[in-house]
């Protein structure tokens, strides 16, 4: 059997860089030392890092109880909220956020500030973009899917109802995704950065339909997401299996694992070696691997040998 991995597979430039952070926290000798919410969605980094005395605050209401040491903050980034719980506890902040999340951030709270109203495409329960969510400064949409898309266009079309704000920042779902009325003149649409490339123009093209003056529309989809994905795409397409490595809680492998049923039947999709069934592949042709931005690249070796062998 050929084995072929993709280019693209493994950390990402932010992924890289936020575990080469923990890890050097972790060497420094300074205890006790946290992350807000896991540095990564890989089990088995959060896992090594724990024994290396890296321990993982789950939500504010945990950060709360700390009174000493350093957070480091996550790659996926966090609300304004959490910084400013860090810096009020006098704790000692590192911040490990993507520079491509961050940069979201700053365009968040700059064009909500101006009074746009604000799109995020992605998924309300990605940490990343609750992240984004909690540096608005006013009403936060949050679409997903086309049935979530049209159903907006729908009510702001209709201009039935009015929605009413999150307090706590994104208002998302069916029922609660609804545009305020009088609609403002101004939309700004972003997108989580790991979401699906070709998902995001289709949704971009139904929000098209709204009626504002001044649309902002911004790809913030990050190069090496869209890298990979197209890669995994045209390498799924000629092969005869694929393997899809990533962590269960990584949004943008499990987008990859989509984007190769869709060219190849037989994608698996795997979070450990021991999780590969080698009866399952075929005994002859192509094999593809790829990996999400979360995967250390000594899995995805360890994961051709086998396959090699």
């Amino acid at each position: 059997m050929k084995v072929t991995v993709a280019k693209s597979a493994g950390f990402c430039f932010g992924v890289k860089r936020a575990v080469e952070q923990c890890y050097e926290q972790a060497a420094s000798g300074r205890v006790p030392i946290y992350t807000f919410g896991p540095i990564i969605h890989n089990e088995q980094v959060v896992e090594d890092l724990e024994k290396k005395g890296v321990h993982v605050i789950h939500d504010e209401a945990e950060l709360e109880t700390i009174h000493e040491g350093t957070v480091i903050i996550r790659s996926h980034g966090v609300p304004r909220s959490v910084y400013e719980t860090i810096q009020r506890k006098g704790l000692t902040l590192v911040d490990a956020t993507c520079p491509f999340v961050r940069k979201i951030h700053r365009i968040v709270e700059e064009k909500t500030r101006e009074g746009y109203d604000l799109i995020i495409i992605g998924s309300p329960k990605h940490p990343e973009v609750q992240g984004i969510c909690g540096w608005a400064e006013g009403p936060v949409h949050v679409i997903e899917t086309e049935e979530e898309a049209i159903a907006f266009v729908q009510h702001a079309e209709k201009s039935a109802s009015k929605g009413s704000s999150d307090a706590e920042g994104c208002r998302t779902g069916t029922d609660r995704n609804m545009p305020e009325e009088p609609m403002n003149r101004r939309l700004c649409i972003v997108s989580q950065t790991t979401f699906n490339y070709k998902k995001f123009n289709n949704l971009v093209e139904i929000l098209s339909e709204l009626r504002y003056d001044n649309r902002d529309v911004l790809n913030t989809i990050c190069n090496a997401t869209e890298e990979r994905q197209t890669e995994a795409r045209e390498l799924a397409a000629r092969s005869d299996a694929m393997i899809v490595i990533g962590g269960r809680h990584s949004s943008n492998t499990q987008k990859l694992v989509d984007i190769c049923k869709r060219e190849c039947d037989r994608t698996f999709y795997i979070q450990k070696l021991d999780d590969l069934d080698i009866r399952l592949l075929p005994s002859g042709g192509c094999l593809g691997i790829t990996a999400g931005a979360s995967t250390p690249n000594n899995l995805i070796e360890e994961v051709s040998k086998r396959c090699q062998n």
